[in-house]
């Protein structure tokens, strides 16, 4: 296959307006999903959970494997793995390394029923493919407004519990002494990550879930210590990186993960370009200071 051929395939723009009209309801789902990614993935940062995401991950591609088997509704058995795998974190995981063990443990129990729930099935390969490394779906009004009311259920209990969980992120064991919920509140926190990753799971898949719930809050982070800087400019990356993806894979005959992956990838290669620049100069001004000094 040569040159001209990748890039054909990667990137073609023929009758490129008339695919637009077609996906306007995936664009704003799209938006909706890189403003929660977001948001949740601030506090994934905060709490150290990014190996979370990717064991939760597994077992909504379980889930969402074994609805598309029975011909069930996908996102409400993606939905079901996550929320389970969730709760199982939130309850029994309390120190990090009993987390990551009982993560080890999930991740490939989930990733094997999977892969036994799709072979199983005898439909469209490119349903299989599409759990895996996410797509452009057909998406109707009513499943628009499922998914936006959903992330604004979520968006509202992360309001709810903003103040203690950033708390209880940044100093838990002080958090407790002073009387904060910490373990209702990881529990919370869970599941409140368990419904974002099988929402996040419709366009980038399951194996790339991390590109909207890790990469841009550790891009954010990379480029500011403000927490609301943070939050901001988390949202921002998270639904530039989504909403760019899905307009670049319109133009190509790959699914929508690479572009979104790496549009996400790109954005935290500048913002930690953009980091280790100012931390050489403030290092730099220190050691001017420190030199001037009598």
């Amino acid at each position: 296959m040569d040159v001209d051929s990748i890039l054909g395939a990667i990137f073609n723009f023929d009758n490129y307006g008339e695919l637009l009209v077609l996906v306007q309801n995936s664009i704003w789902a799209g938006a909706i999903l890189g403003l929660l990614g977001g948001l949740v993935g601030t506090f994934v940062m905060k709490r150290d959970l990014a190996f979370a995401v990717h064991g939760i991950s597994e077992l909504s591609f379980a889930g969402a494997a074994f609805a598309l088997l029975v011909g069930a509704d996908v996102v409400f058995g993606s939905l079901i793995g996550s929320v389970a795998a969730a709760l199982l974190l939130g309850v029994m995981g309390v120190r990090a390394r009993d987390k990551n063990s009982i993560i080890g443990v999930i991740m490939p129990f989930g990733l094997g029923l999977g892969i036994l729930f799709l072979s199983l099935y005898q439909g469209r390969a490119a349903n299989k493919f599409g759990l895996l490394t996410g797509q452009i779906v057909s998406v109707d009004t009513v499943q628009l407004q499922a998914l936006a009311g959903t992330a604004v259920v979520i968006m509202l209990v992360l309001l709810a519990i903003w103040r203690p969980l950033n708390f209880a992120s940044v100093d838990p064991d002080l958090a407790e002494a002073r009387g904060v919920p910490v373990r209702t509140l990881a529990v919370v926190f869970m599941i409140v990550l368990g419904v974002s990753v099988a929402l996040s799971i419709q366009v980038v898949g399951a194996l790339l879930v991390l590109a909207l719930l890790i990469t841009p809050a550790a891009a954010a982070l990379r480029v500011t210590s403000s927490p609301v800087a943070a939050v901001v400019l988390s949202v921002v990356f998270a639904v530039s990186a989504t909403v760019g993806g899905i307009l670049l894979a319109l133009g190509g005959r790959i699914p929508i993960s690479p572009y979104v992956t790496t549009l996400s990838f790109l954005i935290y290669v500048v913002c930690r370009v953009i980091g280790s620049v100012r931390s050489a100069r403030g290092m730099n001004g220190r050691v001017l200071t420190a030199s001037r000094k009598p």
